[in-house]
């Protein structure tokens, strides 16, 4: 009997981490995620190689060579058109996650790493620079998806009070990858001249691991349910993912969420613009995911070296220091990530943002008075390490789980398209602008992302309310008074609403009975 696979006979409900659920955020994460991180801090080590390359390439093809400004704007394009692919791909999630589902969008969208990663492997063999762009363009889509569909994935299969842990999973492994990008690029490893395509082109390996063992798995429940109205289906899903046969409550907040939902249809981007009732989420998720790159933090990952150079750290101590650096992330991130369901998401954001800004102030202050005052620049690294920790402990993830929490499911794909775009255009602008900014600006350059990580802190204290251990209908409805419209919370029955017993042959909700 249906009904009777949804209750445990000890009428007990689970809310536990389940070894299903665990396998899944490790594995998204694992293959998406972890490469996000890895391509942002890949390019920092084998930088002059690079540069060489594409002197070499130019001087055989046209017979000299080009001046250093180019040679620095034609690395910058090439570290930068990494977030072109990015936003390229944030642009597409909607489509395909509403198409495809969470589970397959991740499976399909492998693809782009194998490309992409071969492109970047064969580029000096072909003697082509234009294959590290395109290369870095095509993994950059990759990760514009999966850094929008993961988080969106693990918070609809979480159950609420682990939805903050497994929010933060990802960016755990975005800094895993930093750190592993940094440990490769030493020179014991894979820091020598011969070795940059092979460098580039690891991505693949992950993605491969990801590519064998997710599609075991499970679709998002919330995505079967109130998307698709599969009942077997979603009953399976969250058996699966729940240590014990009791999910009647998790069924009928969907159900309850059906219900809110004005139309069962996606919304549109333009619809979202639109929609007065979510107004103040969207500015919240317009502010925390362009704070999020507009903080500098990918102007210290992009450029640390030269960072380090510019405070005056020898050639031979800043790969060491650099590694040191990313695993300082890592640690940070398990914090965030362990505590997270304690303090918090408004801490973690407040806290970090804060912490981030007074560093960007310590960076310019020690780099201004480093000629005068020796240990100056060993402060300006420890400002450095403080901007990365208190980048990893909150502000890495939050936004994007947060964007996932304050929309319901049929906002939830446009408010990711919105979120991500945003973060990818700032993205972009960072690792374009900030060498030339650092060029013009010197010390000072840093002040610019102190303001912003200052400003970010602010909006979250005075405007965000904490949404920890709540449920999706529940973050609507603490909105509802700001955006100036109520929302229908009528108590509602399992039984009034959904029955289970009568299911047509394919196991999908039949529409009349719902009704009735």
């Amino acid at each position: 009997m249906a009904e009777e696979v949804l209750i445990d006979t000890n009428g007990k409900s689970s809310r536990d981490l389940t070894l299903s659920l665990l396998a899944v955020a490790l594995l998204s994460s694992f293959g998406s995620s972890l490469l996000y991180g890895y391509n942002l801090a890949v390019v920092n080590s084998p930088a002059e190689y690079i540069k060489d390359f594409y002197n070499q390439t130019i001087v055989r093809r046209y017979g000299s060579g080009v001046d250093e400004e180019n040679l620095t704007l034609l690395y910058s394009v090439t570290v930068s058109i990494f977030a072109i692919g990015g936003l390229v791909g944030s642009l597409t999630v909607g489509m395909q996650v509403t198409r495809f589902g969470r589970k397959g969008t991740l499976v399909r969208s492998t693809a782009l790493v194998f490309v992409g990663g071969a492109m970047m492997g064969f580029s000096r063999l072909c003697e082509s620079p234009e294959m590290i762009i395109i290369g870095r363009f095509i993994t950059g889509i990759h990760s514009g998806i999966s850094l929008s569909v993961v988080p969106m994935y693990l918070g609809e299969i979480a159950p609420k009070n682990l939805r903050g842990f497994l929010g933060l999973v990802p960016s755990i492994f975005i800094c895993l990858g930093v750190f592993f990008a940094q440990i490769l690029g030493l020179h014991e490893f894979l820091g020598k001249e011969d070795h940059w395509p092979l460098f580039l082109s690891l991505v693949v390996v992950p993605t491969f691991i990801q590519l064998m063992l997710l599609p075991w798995f499970p679709e998002s429940p919330r995505y079967l349910m109130i998307e698709k109205r599969n009942i077997h289906a979603t009953i399976t899903a969250l058996k699966c993912y729940r240590a014990k046969c009791d999910i009647q409550d998790e069924m009928e907040e969907m159900e309850e969420e059906q219900r809110t939902m004005t139309s069962a249809e996606t919304v549109s981007v333009l619809q979202l613009f639109k929609d007065l009732s979510v107004r103040w989420q969207l500015i919240t998720i317009i502010v925390v995911n362009a704070g999020m790159q507009l903080s500098g933090i990918d102007a210290i990952w992009f450029y640390t070296n030269a960072i380090f150079e510019n405070a005056g750290i020898s050639a031979h101590q800043i790969q060491y220091i650099t590694v040191g650096t990313g695993a300082i992330e890592v640690i940070a991130g398990l914090i965030g990530c362990f505590t997270i369901e304690r303090v918090g998401r408004r801490l973690l954001m407040i806290s970090g943002f804060s912490f981030m800004g007074i560093c960007c102030a310590g960076i310019t202050v020690s780099l201004l008075l480093q000629t005068h005052v020796t240990f100056m620049r060993y402060i300006s690294v420890a400002c450095v390490v403080g901007i990365i920790a208190g980048f990893c402990i909150g502000p890495a993830g939050v936004p994007f789980l947060m964007t996932g929490e304050l929309f319901k499911q049929s906002h939830r794909p446009s408010a990711y398209i919105v979120g991500g775009s945003l973060n990818w255009m700032s993205n972009f602008a960072v690792g374009f602008v900030f060498p030339f900014l650092q060029m013009s600006a010197g010390a000072f350059c840093y002040l610019v992302f102190c303001a912003m990580c200052v400003g970010v802190a602010v909006y979250v204290y005075f405007i965000i309310p904490e949404t920890k251990n709540k449920t999706f209908v529940e973050i609507s409805q603490m909105f509802a008074s700001r955006n100036g419209c109520e929302i229908d919370n009528q108590a509602l029955t399992f039984a009034d609403h959904l029955s289970l017993k009568k299911m047509n042959g394919y196991g999908t909700v039949v529409l009349q009975d719902v009704e009735k």
